[in-house]
Order: C-alpha cells, then sequence, then structure tokens
C-alpha cells in the first residue's frame, strides 16, 4: 500500500496522524476488507476504534449493502438477543409484532459489534453459530433463517483475561480474532497529539462562531508530553472545555494545567473494567457542568443583544444562535466555585417563595433531558450534544431514573 492510497483513507475518513503504529493498523484493515474474515478491533477507550469496521465495509465487496454499528454495552441483557436476531410477536411482554434483527436486516452488508466482551454469555452462543453456519432463530421461533453478514468485533477488555474468569467463551474468541487490529493509545502517538488538539479546537471555534484558542511553545510542550489516559476522547474533551470557559485565545501552560488531571486517576484500560468507574463518573458531572455553563453564557450573550436592539427600536426574529463576538460577556471561571459573582445585572425576586437549589443529580437529570428532547430521544445524537460516550449516557440514564419519553 502506497502512502498516497493511506492519505486517501485518512482524508475519507477523517482519521488525523502519521505515526507507524496508526499506519500498520490502516494497513490491515485495507489489507483484510476485500475479504469476508472477521476482524476483532483491540485498543484502550477512546482510542477511536470506530474508525476501522468503516474503513473495512467502504474498501470491502459488501459497500452497497447496509453497515450496522452496534454498541453490546448499551442494550440491556434482557433485550439484545431480541435486537440482534429479532423475535416472533407474542414472544415476551411487550412484543406486540414480529420484528426484524440486526442480523437480518444486514443480509449482504457488515455488522459492527462495538464492546463486544459485554455480551452476556447466552447471546455468545447464538452469535457463535452465526459466524460458524450463518443461521440464526429469532426470539421465539423454531424457524432456522439465513443470513450473510460480515462481523467486525471491537473491545477494550482483555478478553484472555475475562475467558479465564469464565465471561467470555474461547471458541466466540477465535472465531471473531480471525484478524487482529490493534489501535495504540495517544501516548504512543506524540507526534499526532498536537495535531488532532488543533483540529478538535478548530472544531470547536466553528460550531461556537468564536476564535480559534492557540497554543505557546510551553502549553505544546505540556501536551505532547502529557501521559492521556483517556486517549482521544480526553484530548477532544480538554480542547473543548479550554475553547468554551478561556477568555483568553493563546493558551499558555499555567491555563492548560488547570485542564489536565492528576496523573493519579485512571481510566479503564484493557487492564481491567472497575479501576477508572470513578474517574469516569467524576468526567462525566464535570462536561455536564461545563456545558451547563457554556449554555447559560451564549443564553445571556443572547437575550443582552436582544434587549439592545428592542431599545433601539429594531426587535429582530433573528435566530439566538446567530451570536456575535463583540457581544462576549466576560469569560467564566475555569474552575466554578459556590460563590460566582459573573457581574451580571440581575432582577431581583420579591417573593417570598424560598430559591430551590439545585443538586448535582437534578441539574444532570435536567441537562440530559433536554439533549434527548432536542434530538427526538435519539440517545447516540444526545450523546454527542453532551460530549459524552453512548455507554456512559446509558448508564447516566439508569442512575437518574430517565426512560427514553421523560419530560422535564
Amino acid at each position: 500500500m502506497t502512502a498516497n492510497d493511506l492519505l486517501t483513507v485518512k482524508q475519507r475518513f477523517g482519521i488525523i496522524g502519521n505515526t507507524p503504529a496508526l499506519n500498520s493498523a490502516l494497513e490491515v484493515a485495507m489489507r483484510v476488507a476485500p475479504t469476508d474474515l472477521s476482524v476483532l478491533v483491540t485498543g484502550e477507550s477512546g482510542v477511536g476504534k470506530e474508525f476501522f469496521p468503516q474503513v473495512i465495509h467502504a474498501y470491502s465487496a459488501r459497500k452497497h449493502n447496509k453497515y450496522i454499528p452496534v454498541n453490546c454495552g448499551a442494550i440491556p441483557e434482557g433485550t439484545i438477543d431480541s435486537e440482534l436476531f429479532g423475535h416472533e410477536k407474542g414472544s415476551f411482554t411487550g412484543a406486540i409484532e414480529s420484528r426484524k434483527g440486526y442480523f437480518e436486516e444486514a443480509d449482504g452488508g457488515t455488522i459492527f459489534l462495538d464492546e463486544v466482551g459485554e455480551l452476556p454469555i447466552s447471546t455468545q452462543v447464538r452469535l457463535l453459530r452465526v459466524l460458524q453456519t450463518g443461521e440464526f432463530m429469532r426470539v421465539g421461533s423454531t424457524k432456522v433463517q439465513k443470513t450473510n453478514v460480515r462481523v467486525v468485533a471491537a473491545t477494550n477488555n482483555d478478553l484472555l483475561k475475562a475467558i479465564a474468569d469464565g465471561h467470555f467463551r474461547e471458541d466466540l474468541y477465535y472465531r471473531l480474532n480471525t484478524v487482529p487490529i490493534v489501535v495504540p493509545p495517544l501516548r504512543e502517538r506524540r507526534e499526532d497529539i498536537y495535531l488532532l488538539f488543533r483540529k478538535f479546537a478548530s472544531d470547536v471555534a466553528l460550531q461556537y462562531q468564536m476564535p480559534a484558542i492557540t497554543l505557546d511553545e510551553s502549553a505544546r510542550a505540556m501536551l505532547e508530553g502529557h501521559h492521556w489516559r483517556g486517549n482521544i476522547r480526553q484530548l477532544k474533551n480538554v480542547a473543548e472545555q479550554i475553547s468554551a470557559i478561556e477568555q483568553s485565545r493563546n493558551i499558555t501552560a499555567e491555563i492548560l494545567g488547570r485542564y489536565l488531571p492528576n496523573e493519579g486517576y485512571s481510566v479503564r484500560t484493557m487492564g481491567g473494567n472497575s479501576e477508572g468507574a470513578g474517574f469516569e463518573s467524576m468526567n462525566t458531572e464535570r462536561e455536564l457542568l461545563y456545558k451547563i455553563l457554556f449554555d447559560m453564557r451564549s443564553d445571556i450573550n443572547d437575550l443582552k443583544r436582544m434587549m439592545m436592539e428592542a431599545m433601539r427600536g429594531n426587535v429582530t426574529h433573528s435566530a439566538p444562535t446567530e451570536r456575535r463576538e463583540e457581544m462576549m460577556l466576560p469569560a467564566l471561571p475555569a474552575h466554578p466555585t459556590n460563590e460566582v459573582n459573573y457581574d451580571y445585572d440581575v432582577v431581583e425576586d420579591d417573593s417570598d417563595e424560598p430559591m430551590h437549589e439545585l443538586t448535582k443529580e437534578e441539574v444532570q437529570r435536567e441537562q440530559i433531558v433536554q439533549a434527548l428532547q432536542k434530538h427526538g430521544y435519539r440517545r447516540k445524537d444526545a450523546a454527542r450534544e453532551l460530549f459524552i460516550s453512548e455507554r456512559t449516557l446509558y448508564r447516566r440514564m439508569k442512575a437518574l431514573g430517565i426512560d427514553d419519553d421523560t419530560k422535564l
């Protein structure tokens, strides 16, 4: 494969980086694409494993048929078989009609099973049969059906350890791992870190119509020297936070240091599942808080602009998203506290009713429900709006008692 071929793939799928480990992984994906062999993509959480099955499908003979990504960790255990293999009418409570599963829908195409290590053992048995014979049965049916589907799976778990612990079938592992692709962590792609950061900062600037942030030499050195336990997802999170919070567009090492967590924290890696639960929860809460603060500032800017236009006798009906840089209010602090003075003109409430101080859970619940309503309860789009993964969103919804039709 030539350098031009790699460059074409990167440009087509928005892949940034030139490290040998990344190029090697892409070359394997391109070579295996024309075959029907199963592929297992492994790597730490947040390294961008989801791009590789897209590359494999796009350069395969199945490219004109369906490509269906499935997040196995985001589907409840009680419904995963129905989602993957379909069900018959009356096969369980709520099954008011027959339904095709993903393997039936994707016949002739490709299925990407993300977080495949989260599949229950009973589902692993069904999946193994599909991989071996191409046969499956809908839930509640005795009729055997055939499907012709190429399976690409991904995981950040150590499946060999899961096999030893009795949580993953060894025969399924070898069926999935016909061709392994290992995606390198960000700390092994030092020369790509600044390129990725600059791309994320530019995207935020374009989305919210603000000048893009830049790093001085000391900040760039700190950025490239950081361990990045959360990989590309963490780097993107830091770029978005700084862009939203900092008033200065030239970021120094001192400013950058406020947004880099202590090295004592750790996220889930291929070595285990529970180690990073606390840090992931903390990151989720912080991300939601930053988004609330940024949206608050934007709303106040819009209100101020409309009030000024009204006082000039020139009230318009322009969309509130038409923000002007010259109307931006002072930047919010990088570390919010309980006593924050934004120097805004506040209208006092003479009501005798005491103000209800929202708890952290109430703030998170409101933000999640608003994102779900905005995107028609599509969890994938809502998760992107909240800067979190779909799986994290599902877990937070479950913890906060949020259903897909919850209203504020």
